[in-house]
């Protein structure tokens, strides 16, 4: 795409937002934004980035909103009483949504590759990104998370890849519906379940996506991707499953405490040994949609997964922030009930107790997976092990408080589990510190907040002394 007009990004330092920024800014459009956090001098070390990378940023006052001619990005988390907003409003400046923005930018590409699904789309991204990178592809990837292989000294911050080559490959997004404006060359489904929004809702939206794309690779193992399969043509669809029948499946999968090896198998073929560096079976899962993905674009099986296995992870997914006095401390993005489950699996495939902090990312989605959450800690909760709530984050604007940490907790305990409410996440941090002993893994988890990889190093610190 060309970009003739400048951009400002409201919420430049969102998760979702940043990537897309440093993209644009990559490509040689100019770019300028604010944010709250930047406002209340958050993580500063990301605006300084931001800077380096030639972005301007402002208060978020309005100043930063100069010309008509600029084009307002703004996720729908901005209320339109932001000064930001309103500025825009009063000048008639260009609207777009984060998503409408990915997504031009996204379709304008000669081989665009969207991953989809509840759980996994951020890992996916970062492994089919760097099998590409790994075999001199040069993709462009935006991603919702940092990829460990593509940190540097002067990108700390890689959560996106500026490349020169044909290959698009996103994440994307069904929470918002946003799904729907992505056209892909290849689809990739990694599963399908409860998360922001009705399950009909879901089925329809990944339905949709995976029916538009050249080719889509679906994760036989979920049963309502399997369904969405069978309604694809055959000569569109490259399945993958962990122990089942399909184009690529996982078997002898061998667990180890920060990786997990596996032999991917094929019909008439001999299997494949791999080695991944991040661990448990949802990761096996993660690199089948990977590998799949690669062959869909035109990549031999054999260089994909040998590529594969130097994939390093992203940051905040299943992270080992350290080790103190036989405490391990890791940061884990796990938000929902098939993340947090596919994590507890993860940790309790080794000894340990497991002491847990889960800052739910909202109050809105607590009330939607209410039920679904306390049966997935129910069943996952060790006898011995601890789950700390904190109140959901919360960064202003208004919200409906229906269901609080305080009636999950309530809810878990009924079940026999142990699970405590502490309000403030400084005092529900330290009682962890305070209670472990060696041998536990603290495990902090949560989305839509990137201070909590801060409190977990400043965890392991007090662990330490």
């Amino acid at each position: 795409m060309e970009h003739r007009k400048p951009y400002f990004f409201v919420g430049i330092g969102g998760s979702g937002m940043m990537p897309l920024s440093m993209i644009l800014a990559g490509q040689g459009a100019t770019v300028a934004g604010s944010d709250r956090s930047l406002d209340s001098g958050r993580l500063p070390a990301k605006f300084d980035y931001l800077k380096a990378s030639g972005i301007a940023l402002f208060p978020q006052d309005g100043s930063g909103i100069t010309s008509s001619e600029q084009i307002v990005v703004a996720s729908a988390a901005i209320e339109e009483t932001v000064p930001d907003a309103r500025r825009a409003a009063e000048l008639g400046n260009p609207r777009m949504t984060r998503a409408e923005l990915n997504a031009a930018l996204f379709n304008a590409s000669p081989l665009s590759i969207g991953v989809a699904g509840t759980s996994g789309k951020s890992t996916v991204t970062g492994m089919i990104g760097w099998i590409l990178h790994a075999l001199g592809r040069d993709p462009t990837v935006m991603n919702g998370a940092v990829m460990k292989n593509f940190v540097t000294a002067d990108a700390p911050f890689a959560s996106a890849l500026v490349g020169g080559g044909t290959a698009y490959v996103s994440e994307v997004d069904e929470s918002d519906g946003s799904i729907a404006l992505y056209r892909a060359g290849v689809a990739v489904l990694n599963n399908v379940s409860l998360d922001h929004l009705p399950m009909e809702k879901l089925i329809a939206l990944f339905g949709d996506f995976i029916a538009r794309a050249g080719k889509a690779v679906v994760n036989m193992d979920n049963g309502e991707g399997a369904l969405l399969a069978a309604m694809m043509p055959r000569d569109r669809l490259l399945t993958f499953a962990i122990g089942a029948p399909a184009d690529l499946s996982a078997i002898n999968l061998r667990e180890q405490r920060y990786g997990i090896a596996f032999e991917l198998a094929r019909e008439g073929q001999a299997s494949i040994p791999v080695t991944l560096q991040v661990p448990g079976r949802h990761n096996v899962s993660n690199a089948l949609a990977a590998i799949g993905a690669a062959v869909a674009a035109g990549i031999a099986i054999e260089d994909a997964t040998q590529a594969i296995q130097g994939f390093q992870g992203l940051k905040r997914r299943f992270e080992l922030v350290g080790e103190a006095n036989d405490i391990a401390v890791i940061d884990d993005f796990g938000h929902n009930p098939d993340k947090i489950a596919a994590t507890l699996d993860t940790l309790h495939a080794f000894e340990g107790r497991l002491l847990l902090m889960f800052q739910p990312h909202g109050y809105g989605p607590l009330k939607v997976m209410r039920r679904e959450l306390v049966a997935m800690l129910a069943e996952k909760l060790g006898p011995d092990d601890l789950l700390v709530l904190p109140d959901p984050v919360y960064q202003g604007g208004t919200t409906s408080r229906e269901v609080t940490s305080a009636d999950i907790v309530a809810d878990v305990a009924a079940t026999g589990r142990n699970a405590m409410h502490i309000p403030e996440r400084a005092a529900a941090a330290a009682h962890l510190v305070a209670t472990a002993r060696p041998g536990d893994r603290i495990v902090l988890m949560g989305a839509r907040d990137d201070t909590l990889s801060q409190l977990a190093a400043e965890m392991l610190a007090r662990l330490g002394h």
